[in-house]
């Protein structure tokens, strides 16, 4: 208990003085959110990694007085819970939140997780009408979240899997060198999607590509992966593909550099959380990442988000910035200060509409299935200094050049949602 109070109080810094400061000028009662995700345990850094986001996000908010509403101006009050990586401990969490006050519930690093929550909160909303709460998901990507699962409570603001492995895939179907590719992920909703999907696609864009390993692998419990890089390499296989996050992907990057594998890694988070300084000289020119947004965006104002980031969280270690979590809590201030009140039926109804722009990139929200739709960007890992790498990661010396944008209007997929809205 000790541990964690420290913890939070290390990490959340200003947002914590804001509401406070807010409140001594008269506002009004706090808007209580919570992030519910594994902060602890092998998956533990990108929970963390979030969290940072998140606490900048909302100390945007509290430094502009907070939400605006009728009875005054209410700041966000931003709490933590560690699901540890387990859905039932997600589920303790989000009772406990709920007991605490809270109205808005936040999730992402596991698509697992993320639907036990929409079936939860589904059925807790319906229960207990005066108490509702509304669940951003900003990492979750397993297409059912918006497609058969969808409900009005959920909102994604990341792009689904779907959607990422067709950006990945615009780049790879011009990598013509690559005859032989080897598809690794995690053994649970989320690799099991990309897995299908990236046989799908390669079908359709590269049927001259042949499949040389199609494997998964226990989340979060692989300890050594050199003998999966072993079989990569034994197949022939020229690139990897896989939606690999945290140590599953940085521990797999080790293991490829220490046995020598030359090929490409075609990734969905491959440009930080370690994997890039795992790799070193090794993977320039090799790892491929999509992304909602990179650091080496072309522009001013992407480079301006950058300095501001790092200026907040300064020790290289803490270096993975999130654009879509800075958009997610803007539209959802947007949202309530639209909707003029807290009843979270017409805050939803806003988020439906929502549509947010910060340090030049942009997004909105689409209310058939509430996917969130916005360009994506798809960067080779290169030296910092290197033309198009002004930033690397972490200060590992290495950045990801971009290579190709997508807009909005491209990475728009079509829905299956059957959404049931109260009343």
């Amino acid at each position: 208990m000790f541990k964690f109070r420290r913890q939070l109080l290390k990490f959340l810094g200003a947002s914590l003085c804001a509401p406070a400061l807010v409140r001594a000028q008269g506002a009004a009662a706090p808007i209580k959110l919570a992030q519910i995700e594994a902060l602890s345990g092998p998956l533990g850094n990108g929970g963390e990694a979030v969290f940072r986001n998140l606490v900048w996000a909302v100390e945007r908010v509290n430094a502009r007085g907070g939400v605006k509403l009728p009875d005054g101006k209410h700041p966000l009050q931003l709490e933590r819970f560690d699901s540890k990586g387990q859905n039932e401990e997600a589920l303790s969490a989000l009772r406990a939140a709920i007991d605490d006050g809270v109205q808005i519930v936040m999730q992402g690093n596991n698509s697992a997780t993320a639907a036990v929550l929409i079936d939860a909160i589904n059925k807790h909303n319906e229960r207990e009408p005066g108490k509702r709460v509304i669940f951003l998901n900003y990492a979750a990507v397993d297409p059912t979240l918006t497609n058969e699962k969808c409900s009005y409570w959920h909102f994604r603001f990341d792009a689904h899997t779907d959607m990422r492995m067709a950006a990945l895939m615009s780049v790879f179907k011009d990598d013509t060198a690559v005859k032989n590719v080897y598809i690794l992920g995690q053994d649970y909703s989320f690799g099991q999607t990309v897995a299908r999907e990236a046989k799908r696609q390669l079908a359709i864009q590269r049927p001259d590509v042949q499949v040389v390993g199609d494997e998964l692998h226990p989340l979060g419990r692989i300890k050594d992966f050199a003998p999966y890089v072993a079989k990569i390499k034994a197949s022939g296989a020229q690139a990897v593909i896989t939606g690999n996050f945290g140590n599953d992907l940085t521990l797999l990057v080790k293991a490829a550099r220490e046995l020598g594998f030359e090929g490409k890694f075609y990734t969905f988070y491959g440009n930080a959380l370690g994997a890039p300084a795992a790799l070193g000289e090794a993977g320039v020119g090799k790892v491929i990442a999509v992304a909602d947004w990179l650091p080496n965006v072309p522009g001013v104002q992407s480079e301006a988000l950058v300095k501001a980031f790092r200026q907040r969280f300064p020790r290289p270690s803490e270096d993975y910035l999130h654009m879509r979590m800075q958009l997610m809590v803007e539209a959802l201030a947007q949202a309530i200060e639209r909707a003029g009140t807290m009843d979270l039926i017409a805050v939803a109804a806003k988020l439906e509409s929502a549509s947010v722009s910060l340090y030049g990139q942009s997004g909105s929200m689409r209310a058939a299935d509430h996917q969130f739709q916005q360009s994506l960007a798809v960067g080779i890992m290169d030296r910092l200094g290197a033309p198009g790498v002004k930033f690397d990661v972490e200060g590992s010396g290495y950045g990801f050049r971009v290579i190709k944008q997508i807009s909005a209007a491209q990475a728009e997929m079509p829905s299956i949602c059957k959404m049931q809205r109260p009343g």
